[in-house]
């Protein structure tokens, strides 16, 4: 049984000095390939170092809407000249919205739309970050679809209910799920992880965050990403192996990605 594990922060300080044993309970777990989110472009030259030591390794690279501040003149020029430097990035993002708690709400709509263009541009999926804003996402990427032409992507850490997941599906994005899934309280979540179509479904840690039950409280890490996969099995009432195959599938679909036999 063969797991991606779609979304991961592992240059994050807490795993520094761990990588090694993290790596053989990944492997145990059956995870043979990982993405790498950046929150900012800054972060790129370790996700790059990180990759060097883990053949299993791809990254993307953008800006995270909750850095939106760091969005400078340049920074879509930086962000497309990195995203070109290195045949293992497979992704622009995390890019998105995030209107927890936010008053810079013009700003992020501005960076999602210029890294939206880079993912066009480049021919890369974005990796979409949605939080308190799934109505105003929707217009933004309808609007940008309309004018300026398709985008391919995920929605990484989905939340939605099952109306708003159907909005993203219409237009073509991949929904991925995270270890909010195993959660009691997250009724609405698992609702919505039961309607999306086989060849659509992906899943993630976004470790070192949302460890999964029954790890909830601890670190989250890649190998727990077989956590969110035996619950999605339950909840669409199939086999792990099942989840595991098709969720493998789509990633290297939606990526690029060739694993290794």
């Amino acid at each position: 049984m063969q797991l991606i594990d779609t979304h991961v922060h592992i240059n994050f300080d807490v795993f520094q000095g761990n990588l090694s044993s993290l790596r053989q309970r990944w492997q145990e777990a059956g995870v043979v390939h990982l993405i790498h989110s950046c929150v900012e472009p800054k972060e790129f030259q370790g996700i790059q170092s990180i990759a060097d030591r883990f053949p299993e390794f791809s990254f993307a690279v953008g800006l995270h809407p909750l850095d939106v501040d760091k969005w400078q003149d340049d920074t879509a020029k930086e962000i497309k000249s990195l995203a070109d430097s290195d045949i293992r990035v497979v992704a622009i993002g995390e890019t998105g919205l995030d209107f927890y708690k936010a008053n810079n709400q013009a700003e992020q709509i501005l960076a999602l739309q210029e890294q939206l263009k880079i993912a066009q541009e480049l021919d890369k999926p974005v990796i979409i970050h949605c939080r308190d804003a799934a109505k105003k996402l929707k217009e933004v990427l309808t609007d940008f679809c309309q004018h300026e032409g398709s985008v391919k992507g995920v929605m990484h850490c989905w939340g939605g209910n099952e109306v708003e997941t159907r909005w993203f599906l219409d237009l073509g994005f991949y929904i991925s799920y995270s270890g909010i899934v195993t959660f009691k309280n997250a009724q609405q979540v698992q609702a919505a992880a039961k309607i999306v179509p086989s060849d659509r479904l992906l899943i993630e840690t976004d470790c070192p965050f949302l460890a999964p039950v029954p790890y909830r409280g601890k670190t989250n890490e890649p190998s727990y990403v077989l956590q969110v996969a035996k619950q999605l099995a339950q909840l669409r009432l199939t086999s792990v192996e099942t989840i595991a195959e098709q969720t493998t599938a789509n990633a290297c679909r939606l990526f690029g990605i060739q694993l290794t036999k």
